[in-house]
């Protein structure tokens, strides 16, 4: 268990997430080129998201949270691991089918509770229609999210990270065929959801197979370890559930705000999540399981390290890309998303919301850090509490805004609660003692990272002045330039101020293959 190991993971598992996030971009483009910001276009937005809004609700908080600890502890422990795991598939198999019968039934309901806005108005049966389709993903997704658990908690991080690329492939794939064969677009991307979700599946659950992890369907038993699992994935689940309220709000805003609005922030999300994506996930997934060892194993100095590289690994790569969200957001959103039916008018309209968004970037990433220190603990019930506070904040600022700057409202509550988390996290984390502290690499690289970040943003502001004229011509060549040119400015002046090491990370790099 040793830090250079940690940074290859976040490195596995960031970059298959980036290819995943690219391809999402694909997709994406294609729904805004095929669809727009019309009905359709918007009624998937919605029917999409419940299995999703239900995933992160069973799959990343009670899985992520209160699964991999655990199982990473047996793991490590030497004891039957591959029996728990497989008491664990069956009890939430046996959920997920009951929750997909139920979803599939009451989806009007559902709908309603998602975008009130859309009753009266041939939105709602469309979101209904495609609901009912797409909502089986829950159950093929969440059993794939456990699989992956299985996989991370082993240290094998290809499989489980590469598995969401076949998403964005099968529904790229699905509308592009539609159209070419003239069939209905909204359609073909609507039954490619569940397929792609079957496959995902398959994937995980082929390669847990081959670590020795095979997890076949039985009938449930709830073993005293799955009753602790339960104790434990309460307060995760109703903690996910939080989070999952404070999307709920920002829909519901959207919803009666102008038309295009759900789509306007869903593209806005799409282009941060880029970032967070490749950042934050590729922290919870490994940092998580790699806590839970060393605090099994009495390490902890290594945990402290752990930490530390986690939070500087978070600050190198999220600062920037804030900063870039913020400077530049319409070029970026134009430049992927303005064609066919998507206008110049919705661009300027997106790009906004992304900046808002890029604000709130560093603290989205941060909760994935600090979480950690917890959910290692077998402490679930406090960052629930914490999510509760941040759920208020999030709805009082999100309705009470609306009625001043409308769904922007949405955007400027996530962000500005997401801060009200990490400070809260933080807060917290002082009783964990010398655990949680910053070591002195981190103490002096941070604000070194923030320098180099601004710096950066100066510079690709004067290049995006100068480049303005060129954009009428070839705007994804220009994008290019400004990325290029971030990325040397930043990393350069990081280098020369002493913000990062680049030969320090590639002799680390050398060290662990």
């Amino acid at each position: 268990m040793k830090p250079v190991r940690l940074m290859r993971g976040f490195l596995t598992v960031g970059g298959w997430t980036l290819g995943s996030r690219v391809l999402g971009f694909v997709r994406d483009a294609l729904i805004a080129a095929y669809l727009g910001a019309g009905p359709a276009a918007e009624a998937f937005v919605v029917a999409f998201s419940l299995p999703n809004m239900f995933r992160r609700f069973f799959a990343e908080g009670t899985l992520n949270v209160a699964f991999v600890p655990l199982f990473s502890k047996k793991v490590e422990a030497g004891e039957d691991a591959r029996g728990f795991a497989q008491d664990a598939a069956n009890a939430l198999a046996s959920l997920l089918i009951v929750l997909t019968v139920l979803g599939t039934v009451f989806m009007p309901f559902l709908v309603s509770a998602m975008a009130a806005g859309f009753i009266g108005d041939a939105r709602f049966d469309l979101a209904t229609d495609y609901g009912r389709v797409i909502f089986p993903y829950i159950l093929f997704i969440s059993l794939a999210a456990l699989c992956s658990g299985v996989l991370n908690a082993t240290g094998r991080f290809a499989a489980a990270a590469a598995a969401p690329v076949f998403l964005n492939i099968i529904l790229s794939l699905a509308m592009w065929g539609a159209h070419k064969l003239g069939f209905d677009v909204a359609q073909a991307l609507v039954w490619g959801v569940p397929v792609a979700g079957l496959v995902q599946l398959a994937i995980v659950w082929e390669a847990a197979r081959r670590a020795g992890y095979r997890l076949v369907p039985r009938l449930p038993k709830f073993t005293p370890e799955i009753k602790r699992l339960l104790v434990l994935a309460g307060p995760a689940a109703l903690a996910g559930g939080v989070v999952q309220i404070n999307l709920l709000v920002g829909r519901q805003v959207a919803s009666f705000s102008q038309d295009g609005a759900l789509q306007y922030l869903n593209l806005a999300d799409r282009l941060y999540q880029l970032p967070l994506g490749v950042v934050a996930i590729a922290i919870g997934v490994v940092l998580l399981p790699d806590l839970s060892r060393r605090l099994s194993a009495g390490d902890s100095l290594g945990g402290r390290d752990a930490f530390n590289r986690a939070t500087e690994f978070a600050l190198l790569l999220t600062v920037p890309a804030a900063v870039a969200l913020m400077v530049i957001p319409y070029e970026l959103i134009a430049t992927l998303f303005q064609r066919g039916r998507f206008s110049v008018e919705d661009a300027h309209t997106t790009a906004l919301a992304v900046a808002i968004y890029g604000l709130g970037l560093p603290a989205f990433v941060l909760q994935k850090v600090l979480q950690p220190l917890y959910f290692a603990r077998e402490d679930t019930k406090t960052p629930f509490r914490f999510a509760v506070v941040a759920m208020v904040v999030n709805a009082a600022l999100a309705v009470g805004l609306s009625f001043v700057i409308g769904f922007y409202a949405a955007a400027v509550a996530t962000t500005l609660a997401a801060w009200v988390m990490v400070g809260q996290l933080w807060s917290g984390s002082r009783r964990f003692g010398d655990a949680a502290l910053f070591d002195a690499r981190l103490t002096k690289r941070a604000p070194r990272i923030l320098v180099a970040a601004v710096i950066m943003g100066g510079a690709l502001w004067a290049v995006n002045g100068a480049l303005a004229p060129l954009f009428a011509f070839s705007r994804p060549l220009c994008v290019l330039v400004l990325v290029a040119v971030s990325a040397v400015v930043y990393f350069g002046i990081g280098h020369v101020i002493g913000a990062t090491n680049l030969g320090q990370l590639k002799r680390s790099l050398k060290r662990g293959g």
